[in-house]
């Protein structure tokens, strides 16, 4: 009993730890409590995901891993272990993982957090569609990889070396800690940024960060460590300086004092890690993406909610055919409230200040930077939704580059046309609203004309635009405009 409580009171410190949440207590619950565990999460008042429509726990899966498992099933793939760092190069390898986007945490996350330090930091590594977490002599690699109908799914891959090492669904226990307000209440992942202590631990009663894209600079990366020039600007690289130590209290924040930040006592060997170091422009864009991942799911998850509340399920007519014209006002309203917070999301509405700074040497302190970049679909003018700024804004096109992405595809109707319908008013300067001030006549348009020219499955609407406007596009199949 006394070990039951003392692993409850571990899960329940999980979800306040920082950093990247990859995956949460699965290691954690004993084996007699799977329905209590379930049952506390029904019980916190987020979009609901067990059931129909949604099924979390049963429907089946096409995200990366579960994809990949089945390819190292059936012979076509292998996982090779490294003696230095188990199958973490492999895992990175199989799924496309570029090494350059590693970044480094060292406040104490996930279920390994006795392992993690300032000089054992937890490496973080991702793509468009797929996180993994890997904790330096780590037993577990973690992650999270975005099925296209049901967001986030979580994995453990037993870092042990196996004749036949497999991808583990976690989900039972890692819902517990990821499914929260700052996962918009679906299963997701987020960003945290704490004081930490020189342990690694959160400093008590100090403030913690939820990091995106309109996050402040000076509140982000707190217990990470942070490559080249923007670490400056922000909470990285530091710990906070003990009381005992004489240091004067840091800025204010309404009136109360923040804990001093100052230097680490005991920096990492960047030579345990596959990369040098922890890219900053990797962090940028990683608080983009993952916000932009959790609205994406609750955009698909209250669709087929709505629907389905009205006898429209997936495989019928009638969810075919569904329009917002067609639909009940309380039902419209559910499917076009997460559609416009994500239409504003995917246009970084009020997206923070990078402050200005030469982006030259933010490029060229960055791997990161210059692949990500290169892996853009271009237009005819050789322009991409993933060139960077980097002086003000992190994007040149404030577009994000996740409407690429299965995921986005695979929201519903009409939601996905209601998202299409808007983003066309405001690239055509239709809609000329105080949120979208920041994208300039010309900015919408050279965004426009990228997505007309690169992006598949556009509305037969922009298409007809093109057509008025004379305009480039191309050659892609068209799908039916449901908007109104």
């Amino acid at each position: 009993m006394a070990k039951a409580r003392a692993l409850k009171t571990i899960a329940r410190r999980l979800p306040l730890l920082a950093g990247l949440a990859v995956v949460g207590t699965v290691a954690l619950r004993d084996a007699g409590e799977p329905a209590k565990a379930q049952i506390a999460v029904q019980n916190q008042g987020y979009v609901p995901f067990s059931e129909a429509p949604i099924n979390y726990r049963t429907r089946p899966l096409t995200d990366p891993v579960a994809l990949l498992q089945k390819r190292l099933d059936a012979g076509k793939a292998h996982l090779s272990w490294d003696d230095k760092r188990g199958y973490l190069a492999s895992v990175l390898k199989l799924l496309d993982i570029p090494v350059e986007s590693q970044t480094l945490v060292f406040s104490k996350t996930s279920f390994q957090f006795t392992r993690i330090s300032p000089d054992h930091p937890r490496a973080l590594y991702y793509n468009d569609d797929v996180y993994v977490g890997s904790v330096h002599d780590g037993k577990t690699v973690e992650i999270v990889s975005f099925d296209p109908m049901q967001g986030a799914i979580f994995y453990l891959l037993d870092d042990q070396k196996a004749d036949k090492p497999t991808f583990q669904r976690a989900e039972l226990d890692c819902t517990q800690c990821h499914i929260a307000a700052g996962t918009r209440g679906v299963p997701g992942v987020l960003l945290r940024s704490v004081y930490p202590a020189q342990s690694g631990a959160l400093t008590p009663r100090s403030p913690q960060y939820i990091t995106d894209q309109k996050s402040p600079l000076k509140d982000r990366w707190g217990g990470w460590y942070v490559s080249g020039p923007l670490a400056g600007a922000s909470m990285a690289n530091t710990a906070v300086v003990p009381a005992s130590a004489g240091a004067p209290p840091g800025t204010t924040a309404g009136g109360k004092a923040l804990p001093a930040l100052g230097p680490i006592a005991r920096p990492f060997d960047p030579a345990a890690y596959v990369a040098p170091g922890s890219d900053a422009v990797a962090l940028l864009v990683l608080a983009h993406q993952t916000q932009a991942h959790n609205l994406i799911t609750l955009t698909n998850y209250q669709t087929r909610l709505a629907l389905h509340a009205l006898g429209k399920d997936e495989g019928t007519p009638a969810y075919a055919q569904a329009t917002l014209a067609s639909l009940p006002e309380d039902a419209r309203d559910k499917i076009t409230k997460p559609a416009e917070q994500l239409l504003r999301y995917l246009l970084f509405s009020g997206e923070a200040s990078l402050g200005g700074g030469d982006a030259r040497k933010v490029i060229a302190a960055s791997l990161f930077a210059r692949s990500f970049a290169a892996q853009g679909l271009r237009d005819s003018q050789k322009r991409s939704l993933r060139d960077f700024d980097l002086s003000t804004r992190t994007f040149r096109y404030p577009c994000s580059y996740l409407i690429y992405s299965s995921a986005f595809d695979a929201i519903p109707e009409p939601a996905k046309g209601y998202v299409y319908h808007r983003l066309l008013d405001v690239l055509s300067g239709q809609d000329q609203s105080p949120d979208f001030a920041h994208l300039s006549p010309e900015t919408r348009q050279a965004i426009l004309q990228i997505l007309l020219e690169t992006k598949q499955g556009l509305p037969t609407e922009w298409h007809a635009y093109a057509t008025a406007h004379h305009l480039r596009t191309g050659t892609f199949p068209r799908q039916r405009s449901t908007a109104s």
